[in-house]
């Protein structure tokens, strides 16, 4: 007899997001199980960044709800969904350049969900951040701000770490090296959302696919029952051609 699937961590249901008059999710549901990795992937404005900006608080959806741990979160403010244990690493970093990579990583610890995830744990993670812990962050190289920026998110000692655009710019060695991590940390339970948008990486380092396509869910499914050319055609729509956001990779 076949096990029934786990609850999922986090539930998102029918959510209508805007900016101003602009509308950028419209209905999107989808489901992310603990443990697991999921990539969400889309051509660009596609809607991945708003909607882990949604889930992690900063931005206010129209209408639907984020539940996680089966608990609404959909008016909880994002410190309040930090302590919680949802830690999102931005794209583009966000750090404070004028800081020590030290006093950087404290910065996600003040609202942290647990003690889980102390200095020294990290360091054991990110052996090159303890060797620059004095540092200041503006003079790290991009691959070690990175670095920096999830060491950040982890100090919150979240379940569900949501990541925006991690390997955006960065060589395929600090990528690798980077996606080692995140290996090592699923092992240690994290659950992991990651917006990607290297197509071939995605499918091989996640265990579930959700593609937006202009704001919608085209496609959500376990890794290994899609093809990578159901992926492609759900990445531009059915019959479309490929737009501004590139051909996936």
């Amino acid at each position: 007899m076949t096990a029934p699937p786990p609850d999922p961590l986090l539930e998102v249901t029918g959510l209508d997001v805007f900016y101003g008059d602009f509308q950028a999710l419209f209905g999107v549901w989808m489901s992310v199980a603990g443990g697991r990795a999921t990539a969400l992937v889309g051509a660009n404005g596609a809607g991945k960044t708003t909607l882990l900006r949604t889930i992690a608080g900063a931005q206010p959806p129209a209408a639907g709800s984020v539940r996680y741990r089966g608990r609404d979160l959909t008016g909880v403010p994002p410190h309040r969904r930090i302590s919680a244990g949802i830690a999102l690493v931005p794209e583009g970093r966000r750090l404070f350049g004028s800081l020590t990579v030290e006093e950087n990583i404290q910065v996600g610890a003040a609202a942290a969900a647990s003690a889980d995830w102390p200095l020294m744990r990290i360091y054991d993670v990110f052996p090159m951040l303890a060797r620059r812990r004095g540092q200041r962050a503006s003079t790290l190289s991009g691959g070690e701000q990175q670095a920096v920026a999830i060491a950040r998110a982890l100090a919150a000692a979240p379940t569900l770490l949501l990541l925006d655009e991690i390997s955006l710019g960065l060589a395929p060695r600090v990528v690798g090296e980077l996606y080692q991590t995140l290996t090592a940390l699923r092992a240690e339970g994290a659950t992991l959302l990651i917006v990607e948008q290297d197509l071939r990486r995605a499918m091989a380092e996640c265990d579930d696919l959700v593609c937006l396509l202009e704001g919608r869910v085209a496609l959500a499914s376990p890794v290994p029952a899609v093809r990578r050319e159901q992926v492609v055609a759900a990445y531009f729509g059915e019959g479309a051609r490929p737009r501004s956001g590139g051909a996936p990779t």
